[in-house]
Protein backbone atom coordinates (compact mmCIF):
# COMPACT_ATOMS: atom_id res chain seq x y z
CA UNK A 1 0.00 0.00 0.00
CA UNK A 2 1.05 3.83 -0.59
CA UNK A 3 1.65 5.39 2.60
CA UNK A 4 2.40 9.25 3.02
CA UNK A 5 6.19 9.98 2.93
CA UNK A 6 7.86 10.30 6.44
CA UNK A 7 9.44 13.09 5.17
CA UNK A 8 6.74 15.72 4.73
CA UNK A 9 6.51 16.04 8.34
CA UNK A 10 10.09 17.12 8.42
CA UNK A 11 8.84 20.36 6.20
CA UNK A 12 10.14 21.91 3.13
CA UNK A 13 13.73 22.54 4.29
CA UNK A 14 14.77 19.25 5.08
CA UNK A 15 13.17 17.98 1.88
CA UNK A 16 15.09 20.57 -0.29
CA UNK A 17 17.96 19.36 1.52
CA UNK A 18 17.41 15.66 1.01
CA UNK A 19 16.90 16.70 -2.52
CA UNK A 20 19.97 18.30 -3.29
CA UNK A 21 21.94 15.50 -1.60
CA UNK A 22 20.26 12.87 -4.04
CA UNK A 23 20.90 15.28 -6.96
CA UNK A 24 24.36 15.52 -5.78
CA UNK A 25 24.72 11.53 -5.17
CA UNK A 26 23.44 10.69 -8.72
CA UNK A 27 25.04 13.03 -10.61
CA UNK A 28 28.20 11.75 -8.76
CA UNK A 29 27.24 7.86 -9.74
CA UNK A 30 26.60 9.25 -13.02
CA UNK A 31 30.21 10.77 -14.02
CA UNK A 32 28.48 14.48 -14.01
CA UNK A 33 25.45 13.36 -16.09
CA UNK A 34 22.27 14.70 -14.80
CA UNK A 35 20.16 12.14 -16.05
CA UNK A 36 17.22 13.68 -14.80
CA UNK A 37 17.09 16.27 -17.91
CA UNK A 38 18.47 13.68 -20.48
CA UNK A 39 16.09 13.06 -23.36
CA UNK A 40 17.64 10.23 -24.93
CA UNK A 41 20.54 7.65 -24.21
CA UNK A 42 22.55 9.09 -27.30
CA UNK A 43 22.06 12.38 -25.48
CA UNK A 44 23.44 11.33 -22.26
CA UNK A 45 26.69 9.85 -23.33
CA UNK A 46 24.97 6.05 -24.50
CA UNK A 47 23.03 3.25 -23.69
CA UNK A 48 26.21 2.17 -21.83
CA UNK A 49 26.46 5.21 -19.55
CA UNK A 50 22.89 5.20 -18.79
CA UNK A 51 23.36 1.22 -17.68
CA UNK A 52 25.69 2.38 -15.80
CA UNK A 53 24.07 5.36 -13.72
CA UNK A 54 21.07 2.77 -13.44
CA UNK A 55 22.70 0.14 -12.06
CA UNK A 56 24.51 2.74 -9.42
CA UNK A 57 21.15 3.97 -8.64
CA UNK A 58 20.32 0.00 -8.04
CA UNK A 59 16.32 0.89 -7.66
CA UNK A 60 13.50 1.37 -9.96
CA UNK A 61 10.34 2.59 -7.75
CA UNK A 62 7.00 1.09 -10.05
CA UNK A 63 3.32 1.74 -9.50
CA UNK A 64 0.01 -0.32 -10.33
CA UNK A 65 1.54 -3.05 -12.45
CA UNK A 66 -0.35 -6.17 -11.36
CA UNK A 67 2.22 -9.24 -12.31
CA UNK A 68 -0.99 -10.70 -13.92
CA UNK A 69 -1.58 -7.97 -16.39
CA UNK A 70 -0.07 -8.11 -19.56
CA UNK A 71 2.31 -10.31 -18.51
CA UNK A 72 4.29 -7.56 -16.65
CA UNK A 73 5.40 -9.94 -13.78
CA UNK A 74 7.72 -11.55 -16.43
CA UNK A 75 8.44 -8.03 -17.37
CA UNK A 76 9.53 -6.80 -13.67
CA UNK A 77 11.43 -9.91 -13.46
CA UNK A 78 13.69 -10.10 -16.91
CA UNK A 79 14.33 -5.95 -16.16
CA UNK A 80 15.48 -6.50 -12.49
CA UNK A 81 17.63 -10.01 -13.34
CA UNK A 82 19.18 -8.45 -16.79
CA UNK A 83 20.32 -5.45 -15.08
CA UNK A 84 20.88 -5.96 -11.14
CA UNK A 85 18.16 -3.48 -9.99
CA UNK A 86 15.28 -3.73 -7.42
CA UNK A 87 12.20 -2.76 -8.28
CA UNK A 88 9.98 -1.30 -5.79
CA UNK A 89 6.22 -2.16 -7.18
CA UNK A 90 3.74 -0.40 -5.25
CA UNK A 91 -0.33 -0.53 -5.18
CA UNK A 92 -0.38 -3.20 -7.92
CA UNK A 93 -3.96 -2.87 -7.69
CA UNK A 94 -3.96 0.81 -8.17
CA UNK A 95 -5.97 2.68 -11.18
CA UNK A 96 -4.49 5.52 -13.31
CA UNK A 97 -5.39 8.80 -11.20
CA UNK A 98 -3.94 6.53 -8.23
CA UNK A 99 -0.57 6.58 -9.77
CA UNK A 100 -0.81 10.48 -10.50
CA UNK A 101 -1.80 10.81 -6.94
CA UNK A 102 1.24 9.29 -5.73
CA UNK A 103 3.56 11.24 -7.92
CA UNK A 104 1.60 14.71 -6.48
CA UNK A 105 1.57 12.80 -2.93
CA UNK A 106 5.11 11.96 -2.41
CA UNK A 107 7.35 14.59 -4.72
CA UNK A 108 10.36 14.97 -3.70
CA UNK A 109 10.05 11.49 -1.54
CA UNK A 110 12.83 8.53 -2.25
CA UNK A 111 9.70 6.06 -2.64
CA UNK A 112 8.02 7.89 -5.01
CA UNK A 113 7.41 6.29 -8.96
CA UNK A 114 9.61 6.50 -11.34
CA UNK A 115 7.75 5.81 -14.01
CA UNK A 116 3.75 5.69 -14.85
CA UNK A 117 1.75 3.20 -17.29
CA UNK A 118 -1.84 5.50 -17.49
CA UNK A 119 -4.44 5.40 -19.62
CA UNK A 120 -5.08 7.81 -22.26
CA UNK A 121 -6.97 10.47 -20.63
CA UNK A 122 -5.01 10.46 -17.64
CA UNK A 123 -1.78 10.96 -19.55
CA UNK A 124 -2.94 13.90 -21.40
CA UNK A 125 -4.24 15.29 -18.41
CA UNK A 126 -0.92 15.39 -16.55
CA UNK A 127 2.06 16.52 -18.98
CA UNK A 128 3.30 18.94 -16.29
CA UNK A 129 4.67 16.13 -14.34
CA UNK A 130 6.77 14.32 -17.13
CA UNK A 131 9.61 14.37 -18.38
CA UNK A 132 10.59 14.22 -21.46
CA UNK A 133 12.66 11.03 -23.11
CA UNK A 134 12.22 9.57 -26.14
CA UNK A 135 13.52 5.88 -26.26
CA UNK A 136 16.03 4.18 -28.89
CA UNK A 137 13.34 2.74 -30.95
CA UNK A 138 11.32 6.03 -30.99
CA UNK A 139 10.84 5.90 -34.86
CA UNK A 140 9.56 2.58 -34.59
CA UNK A 141 6.24 3.89 -32.35
CA UNK A 142 3.69 5.47 -34.97
CA UNK A 143 3.20 9.27 -34.58
CA UNK A 144 -0.62 9.37 -33.47
CA UNK A 145 0.69 7.02 -30.85
CA UNK A 146 2.96 9.57 -29.47
CA UNK A 147 3.78 12.80 -27.73
CA UNK A 148 6.14 14.63 -30.56
CA UNK A 149 8.40 15.96 -27.52
CA UNK A 150 8.23 12.45 -26.00
CA UNK A 151 6.32 13.39 -22.43
CA UNK A 152 4.19 10.40 -23.18
CA UNK A 153 4.21 7.28 -25.62
CA UNK A 154 1.69 4.26 -26.40
CA UNK A 155 3.17 0.91 -24.86
CA UNK A 156 0.67 -1.81 -25.67
CA UNK A 157 -3.45 -2.04 -25.97
CA UNK A 158 -5.99 -4.38 -27.36
CA UNK A 159 -9.27 -4.24 -27.93
CA UNK A 160 -12.46 -4.34 -25.38
CA UNK A 161 -14.48 -7.06 -25.17
CA UNK A 162 -16.78 -9.10 -22.88
CA UNK A 163 -15.72 -12.32 -21.29
CA UNK A 164 -18.30 -14.66 -20.11
CA UNK A 165 -19.15 -17.95 -18.67
CA UNK A 166 -20.28 -21.00 -20.95
CA UNK A 167 -23.33 -21.38 -19.12
CA UNK A 168 -24.79 -18.87 -20.57
CA UNK A 169 -24.40 -20.52 -24.06
CA UNK A 170 -23.43 -18.27 -26.77
CA UNK A 171 -23.48 -14.38 -26.46
CA UNK A 172 -23.27 -12.09 -29.81
CA UNK A 173 -24.95 -9.02 -28.41
CA UNK A 174 -24.93 -6.89 -25.31
CA UNK A 175 -28.74 -6.45 -25.53
CA UNK A 176 -28.79 -9.83 -24.35
CA UNK A 177 -26.90 -8.95 -20.88
CA UNK A 178 -30.36 -7.12 -20.06
CA UNK A 179 -31.98 -10.61 -19.79
CA UNK A 180 -32.69 -12.15 -16.72
CA UNK A 181 -30.36 -15.14 -16.96
CA UNK A 182 -27.91 -12.04 -16.41
CA UNK A 183 -29.15 -10.84 -12.34
CA UNK A 184 -25.64 -9.50 -10.72
CA UNK A 185 -23.86 -10.91 -13.37
CA UNK A 186 -22.42 -8.05 -15.75
CA UNK A 187 -18.84 -6.05 -14.40
CA UNK A 188 -16.63 -3.73 -15.26
CA UNK A 189 -12.95 -3.87 -14.79
CA UNK A 190 -13.03 -0.85 -12.12
CA UNK A 191 -15.12 2.41 -11.41
CA UNK A 192 -15.39 3.78 -14.94
CA UNK A 193 -15.40 7.78 -13.14
CA UNK A 194 -11.17 6.46 -12.19
CA UNK A 195 -10.21 3.15 -14.08
CA UNK A 196 -9.08 3.63 -17.89
CA UNK A 197 -10.41 -0.04 -19.24
CA UNK A 198 -13.59 0.36 -17.34
CA UNK A 199 -13.99 4.13 -19.22
CA UNK A 200 -13.51 2.11 -22.54
CA UNK A 201 -15.81 -0.76 -21.20
CA UNK A 202 -18.30 1.66 -21.28
CA UNK A 203 -17.41 3.34 -24.48
CA UNK A 204 -17.76 0.35 -26.34
CA UNK A 205 -21.36 -0.58 -24.67
CA UNK A 206 -21.84 3.17 -26.21
CA UNK A 207 -20.77 1.76 -29.58
CA UNK A 208 -22.78 -0.74 -29.59
CA UNK A 209 -25.45 1.08 -29.05
CA UNK A 210 -25.27 3.14 -31.99
CA UNK A 211 -23.49 5.74 -30.28
CA UNK A 212 -20.15 7.61 -31.65
CA UNK A 213 -16.63 7.94 -29.98
CA UNK A 214 -17.47 11.42 -29.14
CA UNK A 215 -19.79 11.33 -26.66
CA UNK A 216 -20.33 8.08 -24.47
CA UNK A 217 -23.74 8.70 -23.05
CA UNK A 218 -25.25 5.78 -24.75
CA UNK A 219 -22.95 3.31 -23.07
CA UNK A 220 -23.93 5.28 -19.65
CA UNK A 221 -27.91 4.37 -20.43
CA UNK A 222 -26.70 1.02 -21.10
CA UNK A 223 -25.86 0.50 -17.77
CA UNK A 224 -28.03 2.16 -16.19
CA UNK A 225 -30.60 -0.16 -18.18
CA UNK A 226 -28.10 -2.99 -16.78
CA UNK A 227 -28.73 -1.52 -13.07
CA UNK A 228 -32.61 -1.22 -13.17
CA UNK A 229 -32.76 -4.97 -14.62
CA UNK A 230 -30.39 -5.86 -11.53
CA UNK A 231 -27.68 -6.94 -13.85
CA UNK A 232 -25.28 -4.72 -12.86
CA UNK A 233 -22.47 -6.05 -10.55
CA UNK A 234 -20.22 -3.09 -9.02
CA UNK A 235 -17.60 -5.70 -8.04
CA UNK A 236 -14.47 -5.07 -9.36
CA UNK A 237 -13.43 -7.90 -11.67
CA UNK A 238 -10.42 -9.90 -11.53
CA UNK A 239 -9.20 -12.92 -12.21
CA UNK A 240 -10.06 -13.99 -8.14
CA UNK A 241 -13.65 -13.04 -8.55
CA UNK A 242 -13.89 -14.51 -12.46
CA UNK A 243 -12.42 -17.84 -10.75
CA UNK A 244 -14.84 -17.71 -7.81
CA UNK A 245 -18.05 -16.90 -10.35
CA UNK A 246 -19.23 -14.01 -8.64
CA UNK A 247 -18.39 -11.82 -12.07
CA UNK A 248 -19.47 -14.36 -15.22
CA UNK A 249 -19.64 -11.72 -17.22
CA UNK A 250 -16.80 -8.85 -18.20
CA UNK A 251 -16.17 -5.91 -20.07
CA UNK A 252 -12.42 -5.80 -20.08
CA UNK A 253 -9.67 -5.27 -23.03
CA UNK A 254 -9.12 -8.59 -25.20
CA UNK A 255 -5.88 -9.36 -23.49
CA UNK A 256 -7.12 -9.86 -19.81
CA UNK A 257 -10.38 -11.69 -21.05
CA UNK A 258 -8.66 -14.80 -22.38
CA UNK A 259 -9.39 -17.63 -20.68
CA UNK A 260 -5.49 -18.39 -20.47
CA UNK A 261 -5.32 -14.95 -18.31
CA UNK A 262 -8.40 -15.25 -16.28
CA UNK A 263 -7.37 -18.95 -15.86
CA UNK A 264 -11.05 -20.34 -16.22
CA UNK A 265 -11.09 -23.00 -19.35
CA UNK A 266 -14.90 -22.65 -19.96
CA UNK A 267 -14.70 -18.91 -20.78
CA UNK A 268 -15.69 -17.20 -24.20
CA UNK A 269 -14.89 -14.00 -25.27
CA UNK A 270 -16.30 -11.77 -27.98
CA UNK A 271 -15.89 -8.21 -29.16
CA UNK A 272 -19.80 -6.93 -30.53
CA UNK A 273 -20.28 -6.59 -33.97
CA UNK A 274 -19.86 -2.27 -34.35
CA UNK A 275 -18.24 -1.87 -30.99
CA UNK A 276 -14.27 -2.72 -32.10
CA UNK A 277 -12.66 -0.13 -29.77
CA UNK A 278 -9.27 -0.08 -29.54
CA UNK A 279 -6.98 0.92 -26.87
CA UNK A 280 -3.22 1.53 -25.41
CA UNK A 281 -1.58 2.48 -22.08
CA UNK A 282 0.98 5.13 -22.01
CA UNK A 283 4.22 5.16 -20.75
CA UNK A 284 6.06 8.20 -18.69
CA UNK A 285 8.26 9.04 -16.68
CA UNK A 286 7.83 11.18 -13.41
CA UNK A 287 10.35 14.18 -13.92
CA UNK A 288 10.68 14.60 -10.41
CA UNK A 289 12.21 10.65 -10.72
CA UNK A 290 13.96 9.46 -7.42
CA UNK A 291 15.84 7.14 -9.68
CA UNK A 292 16.05 9.09 -13.26
CA UNK A 293 18.59 7.22 -14.91
CA UNK A 294 16.67 3.71 -14.18
CA UNK A 295 13.61 5.49 -15.26
CA UNK A 296 14.90 5.85 -18.53
CA UNK A 297 16.56 2.36 -18.96
CA UNK A 298 13.32 1.01 -18.05
CA UNK A 299 11.23 2.69 -20.67
CA UNK A 300 14.20 1.37 -23.40
CA UNK A 301 14.07 -1.94 -22.07
CA UNK A 302 10.17 -1.74 -22.49
CA UNK A 303 10.25 -1.06 -26.17
CA UNK A 304 13.38 -2.80 -27.07
CA UNK A 305 12.57 -4.95 -29.72
CA UNK A 306 14.95 -7.88 -28.78
CA UNK A 307 13.64 -11.10 -27.58
CA UNK A 308 13.84 -10.95 -24.16
CA UNK A 309 12.65 -6.97 -24.03
CA UNK A 310 9.51 -5.28 -23.07
CA UNK A 311 7.42 -5.39 -26.83
CA UNK A 312 7.58 -9.39 -27.36
CA UNK A 313 7.23 -10.37 -23.69
CA UNK A 314 3.98 -7.92 -24.01
CA UNK A 315 3.00 -9.78 -26.70
CA UNK A 316 3.84 -13.34 -25.02
CA UNK A 317 1.10 -11.64 -22.49
CA UNK A 318 -1.50 -11.12 -25.24
CA UNK A 319 -1.03 -7.68 -25.45
CA UNK A 320 -0.10 -5.66 -28.77
CA UNK A 321 2.70 -3.67 -29.01
CA UNK A 322 2.87 -0.35 -30.21
CA UNK A 323 5.81 -1.00 -32.31
CA UNK A 324 4.45 -4.30 -33.54
CA UNK A 325 4.02 -3.07 -37.07
CA UNK A 326 7.82 -2.09 -37.39
CA UNK A 327 8.93 -5.02 -35.83
CA UNK A 328 6.80 -7.65 -37.72
CA UNK A 329 8.38 -5.77 -40.89
CA UNK A 330 11.99 -6.21 -39.70
CA UNK A 331 11.16 -9.68 -38.15
CA UNK A 332 12.13 -8.90 -34.75
CA UNK A 333 8.33 -10.41 -33.46
CA UNK A 334 7.85 -13.64 -32.19
CA UNK A 335 5.39 -14.57 -34.79
CA UNK A 336 4.09 -17.46 -33.01
CA UNK A 337 2.66 -15.16 -30.59
CA UNK A 338 1.35 -13.02 -32.43
CA UNK A 339 -0.58 -15.47 -34.21
CA UNK A 340 -2.12 -16.18 -31.27
CA UNK A 341 -3.59 -12.63 -30.82
CA UNK A 342 -7.77 -12.78 -30.80
CA UNK A 343 -9.01 -11.68 -34.23
CA UNK A 344 -10.50 -8.35 -34.48
CA UNK A 345 -14.04 -8.06 -36.58
CA UNK A 346 -14.65 -4.80 -38.69
CA UNK A 347 -12.48 -1.16 -38.79
CA UNK A 348 -11.14 -0.80 -34.62
CA UNK A 349 -11.71 2.73 -33.48
CA UNK A 350 -9.54 4.53 -31.74
CA UNK A 351 -10.44 7.71 -28.95
CA UNK A 352 -8.63 10.32 -29.84
CA UNK A 353 -7.36 12.74 -26.78
CA UNK A 354 -10.45 15.21 -26.77
CA UNK A 355 -12.75 12.28 -26.95
CA UNK A 356 -11.18 10.27 -23.60
CA UNK A 357 -11.14 13.66 -21.89
CA UNK A 358 -15.01 14.27 -23.12
CA UNK A 359 -15.60 10.73 -21.66
CA UNK A 360 -13.97 11.16 -18.24
CA UNK A 361 -15.72 14.59 -18.15
CA UNK A 362 -18.95 12.93 -18.91
CA UNK A 363 -18.31 9.80 -16.48
CA UNK A 364 -17.66 12.34 -13.89
CA UNK A 365 -21.22 14.17 -13.72
CA UNK A 366 -23.43 11.12 -14.81
CA UNK A 367 -21.96 7.63 -13.64
CA UNK A 368 -22.79 7.46 -9.95
CA UNK A 369 -25.96 8.65 -10.44
CA UNK A 370 -26.83 6.10 -13.61
CA UNK A 371 -25.75 3.14 -11.64
CA UNK A 372 -26.79 3.98 -7.85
Amino acid sequence: MRSTPRLALAGAAALALLAAACSSSSNTASGGTDWATVTSAAAGGGMSKLIAAAKAEGTLNVIALPPTWANYGAILNTFSKKYGIKINSASPAGSSPDEVNAVNRQHGAGNAPDVLDVGSAVALANTKLFAPYKVATWSAIPAAQKDPNGLWYNDYGGYMSVGYSVKFGTITSLNQLLGSQFKNAVALNGNPTEANAALNGVMMASLAEGGSASSIAAGVNFFHKLKMAGNFSPTQATGATIKAGSTPVVFNWDYLNLPSYVGVSNWKVFIPSGAVLGGYYNQAINKQAPHPAAARLWEEFLYSQASDGGQNLWLAGGARPVEQLAMANNGSLNQANAAKLPKVPGTPVFLNGTQNTDAANYLAANWTKAVS
